[in-house]
């Protein structure tokens, strides 16, 4: 997992915890690198399920809230420092089937040794959209936060459904279907 996404990670911590809690999970979750995380270094992502552990612990907020949440303010951080991928869609169905056959090619031009999640998307009608989510680092929870910053970004009137499916290979899936209203 990309150093970046660690250090958006305290960021949301700091804004909805304070910095204290940061520096409290970071030392609970006793990291190799005692929290210092370059923007492009790559670390296991076992490191980020220790901190969300941690940080559920100490909140009493359910990682899967926490990882929902994380997912939307990363979305936001995207949407920002890579607006030209936002722009180009028109709305979450067209952004969704980018993610994989855009977005992350590119993410692995610029990082060949990035770990993304495969997010393969089906167009099944015209207000009907599933992507099947593949991970082996079981964070559908993330990826579902982010298609739910997609949607608010959008402003479509969408539903996300998630069903969760057996593992595969030691990858977890999951299928995500976006429904217009």
């Amino acid at each position: 997992m990309k150093g970046i996404v660690f250090n958006e990670f305290f960021g949301l911590v700091d804004e909805t915890f304070g910095p204290n809690m940061t520096e409290t999970i970071i030392v609970d979750a006793d990291l190799p690198n005692e929290g210092g995380y370059t923007g492009v270094g790559h670390y296991d992502a076992s490191e980020m399920q220790s901190l969300v552990g941690h940080l559920s612990a100490r909140t009493e907020v359910p990682v899967r809230d926490l990882l929902l949440a994380f997912g939307k303010y990363l979305l936001k951080s995207f949407s920002r420092n890579h607006a030209n991928y936002f722009q180009s869609c028109s709305d979450i169905f067209q952004f969704a089937q980018a993610i994989e056959h855009q977005i992350h090619v590119d993410v692995l031009k610029l990082y060949p040794d990035a770990e993304l999640p495969r997010l393969a998307p089906t167009l099944e009608s015209e207000t009907r959209l599933s992507l099947l989510y593949r991970s082996s680092r079981h964070m559908a929870d993330l990826a579902e936060g982010l298609l739910l910053g997609a949607i608010e970004h959008y402003g479509d009137t969408v539903d996300l459904e998630r069903t969760d499916l057996p593992d595969e290979d030691g990858d977890q899936v999951a299928r995500f279907t976006l429904r217009r209203r």
